[in-house]
């Protein structure tokens, strides 16, 4: 961390520290109408769902983005709509590598250019050059896209997890839709202070927050985790390593939103490593980003005896849904009431809380209202540059 950041510690006890932050209705821009920065890495699906010859309809922000794998292997990205009559790509045949639209059979290059018109003519007007081809790329088990401006994706790097594909850690992937603004989620994993939420599979948690660093583009918090009674759930134990090694000891917990993107790691009392590493990322869907895909890569550390992993792979799994089931109840009536009451009514207290959210705040965009999501009727038509670029001006 760079000696310009600044520490923050939790205030006195008599909360006699005055707040830096504004609270709601103070001019303040609503959170909850910031949207995720395009000019990043994200994933929209898990590789092994985008199979040979098969399209995989997604989505960022509104943008419906159809994924296909040609003969080659190789994932192509286009927007999913034909610029002939707009019926969708993802409906479309691959051929080669090459994607048919089903209503026509126009014919797509990766790049997304027209390759052919099966019954075009010399007296038939003057065809659109294409749609838009997003820069693709596959790692980590899934395929991201780069949704802003294409000129920037060869310098934009993806995230780097180099627990990931380590003999030392088994990766389970999740895949996840939840119906709240992708913020949300980025404060529910970083303020531990819910732990209460999941009293009935980790007991009586008790975090404590050590310190908490920012800067424009991150948010790092540590804590230390120590179990204060209460049944406990297996699968807890077995993912902190306490079940494999013996101990029930405290934990540190450093998690971290390094825009755009989430990680937490565990590391167990005496322990040389993580027990475990969390990789996330919540990638908008709808254009008013009130939807959000959740995809995460929780690596886990293998333990000394071979075959205990595996063992307890099943109730890990159990315990991660149940606890993520429980979190996406919470945000998802987070987003609810924002929904009713039209503004950001939120009442926070928690500094780490408020920076993450003017981290976001000013590393996102505005939300495009749905009338300019096309721009001009030109854009729409595919005509908008030489390159088959058709996005709407940012």
């Amino acid at each position: 961390m760079a000696e310009t950041d600044r520490a923050r510690i939790l205030p006195a006890e008599d909360g006699s520290r005055p707040s830096p932050h504004p609270g709601p209705g103070t001019g303040s821009t609503d959170l909850r109408r910031v949207g995720a920065h395009p000019d990043f890495w994200y994933p929209v699906a898990l590789s092994r769902s985008v199979r040979n010859k098969r399209v995989v309809a997604t989505a960022f922000a509104g943008e419906r983005i159809a994924l296909y794998r040609g003969e080659s292997g190789t994932v192509h990205a286009l927007e999913d709509r034909c610029a002939h009559r707009q019926v969708p790509l993802s409906m479309g045949v691959v051929e080669g590598d090459t994607l048919r639209c089903c209503y026509h059979a126009w014919a797509y290059r990766g790049d997304g250019r027209i390759s052919q018109i099966p019954y075009l003519s010399r007296d038939d007007g003057r065809p659109p050059r294409g749609v838009r081809g997003y820069p693709v790329r596959e790692a980590y088990g899934l395929v991201f896209v780069f949704p802003g401006d294409p000129d920037k994706a060869a310098d934009t790097a993806l995230p780097e997890l180099p627990a990931f594909g380590s003999p030392r850690y088994r990766t389970m992937t999740y895949s996840r839709t939840v119906r709240c603004h992708y913020s949300f989620m980025h404060e529910n994993l970083l303020d531990m202070n819910h732990q209460f939420l999941h009293r009935g599979v980790v007991g009586r948690l008790h975090p404590e927050l050590l310190e908490h660093r920012t800067d424009a583009r991150s948010v790092e918090a540590r804590y230390l985790f120590t179990h204060a009674g209460g049944k406990r759930n297996r699968g807890a134990s077995l993912l902190a390593a306490e079940g494999i090694r013996g101990s029930d000891s405290s934990d540190i917990m450093t998690i971290r939103t390094a825009y755009p993107y989430q990680t937490l790691d565990l590391v167990p009392e005496n322990a040389e490593r993580p027990a475990f590493r969390l990789w996330a990322a919540y990638v908008p869907e709808d254009a008013e980003q009130r939807v959000c895909h959740t995809y995460g890569l929780l690596m886990i550390e293998k333990p000394r005896v071979p075959g205990a992993l595996q063992l307890a792979w099943p109730f890990i799994r159990r315990f991660t849904e149940r606890v993520f089931a429980e979190d996406r109840m919470a945000v998802e009536a987070e987003q609810r009431a924002w929904d009713e009451q039209g503004e950001d009514r939120n009442h926070e207290v928690f500094s780490l809380i408020l920076d993450v959210r003017e981290v976001l705040r000013s590393n996102g965009v505005p939300i495009r209202p749905r009338a300019a999501a096309c721009g001009t009727a030109q854009a729409c038509d595919g005509r908008a540059s030489a390159s088959g670029d058709t996005r709407a001006p940012r």
